[in-house]
């Protein structure tokens, strides 16, 4: 009888380890699916952006045709996002781009006749609303990022984390230059 007990508590712990493997890895992978949907998102309203951008440039160099330098800072930034990789790299990139906008936006503040443009209005419309957008969808990355960064660091769940190769995910940060005002000359 003291067999059969001690057996019955032995299998009664395999598979409490087994089930807390089995829930903590899913719960982990759970998670980093959800980091990986929020860059996702990101992804999906920079494209946006990015796809809107050169419509407003285009509007914009028709009033401004002497603001040379702006309108290449933004291709540049455009492209500078296009060949980013890591999350790091998109971060600067986007940092990059958007201080070309400001810039771009600063120029047209000062052509009333553009302000007035039915097109150039429709435009930055478009692009305040996707910039909210991106503002949300980074700050629900950056709250799934802590979300499974916690996860993975603590007991129980960093027993398994580690060897079963769940890594810590970076954040969207933005860069230094995203902190200073835009600088516009005339």
């Amino acid at each position: 009888m003291a067999l059969d007990t001690i057996l019955l508590v032995a299998g009664g712990l395999i598979v409490l380890v087994v089930l807390f493997f089995i829930f903590a890895y899913n719960g982990l992978v759970s998670l980093r699916a959800r980091v990986a949907n929020a860059w996702a998102q990101i992804d999906v309203q920079l494209t946006k952006r990015y796809e809107l951008v050169p419509n407003l440039v285009e509007t914009v160099k028709g009033y401004a045709k002497h603001e040379k330098d702006i309108f290449e800072n933004v291709t540049k930034a455009r492209s500078m996002w296009a060949g980013a990789s890591t999350v790091g790299e998109k971060a600067k990139a986007d940092a990059s781009f958007a201080g070309a906008l400001k810039s771009l936006i600063a120029v047209a503040e000062n052509y009333p006749q553009l302000k007035a443009n039915e097109n150039f209005k429709l435009l930055q419309e478009q692009l305040d609303g996707i910039e909210s957008k991106v503002a949300y969808a980074r700050q629900a990355y950056n709250d799934s990022v802590l979300e499974y960064n916690t996860k993975i660091q603590t007991i129980p769940d960093a027993i398994i984390a580690g060897p079963l190769g769940f890594s810590a995910k970076e954040y969207f940060k933005a860069d230094e230059e995203a902190h200073e005002a835009v600088k516009v000359k005339f």
